[in-house]
């Protein structure tokens, strides 16, 4: 199973925003820390705004945040709102595509349910457990340490 490049993106964003928590951030200042396109970065940025994931502050000085706090953030919740499905196959839904097999077939089966699994496991974790080795990932990311709590 593999998630889009958007869903990677979505949960750099969150974490970026998380370790940096005094104040505001811009889309410049993320994409540069992680060296990815500010352009790609603007339309995940706005889907995280309208699923209410972070806010933005307009105007000069402005930027983003966090809208809810760190750990009111679920892995599983961010994967559903950014991945567009989660076909595994094409039999799946939203695809259907035919096939001669699907009544019986136990491999569609096998795959419903390590896909649930999957989600299951997310479900287990956190934008706060995403980030627990705070001063590390700010480091890497070129954060100051006076803008992470430790």
């Amino acid at each position: 199973m593999r998630l889009t490049t958007y869903s990677d993106y979505a949960l750099r964003v969150l974490m970026y925003l998380a370790l940096k928590s005094d104040g505001l951030s811009t889309i410049a200042e993320i994409a540069g820390s992680y060296d990815i396109s500010e352009a790609h970065l603007m339309k995940v940025v706005h889907q995280l705004g309208v699923a209410g994931y972070i806010e933005t502050v307009r105007g000069r000085g402005g930027g983003l945040r966090l809208a809810k706090p760190v750990e009111a953030i679920s892995l599983a919740e961010v994967i559903r709102t950014t991945e567009p499905d989660m076909a595994i196959v094409t039999c799946f839904k939203p695809v259907n595509a035919p096939c001669m097999i699907n009544p019986s077939c136990v491999l569609k089966r096998a795959l419903e349910r390590a896909r649930e699994a999957f989600m299951e496991v997310l479900e287990g974790y956190t934008l706060a457990d995403l980030v627990a080795p705070r001063a590390r990932l700010a480091s890497l990311l070129g954060i100051p340490p006076g803008a992470s709590p430790q």
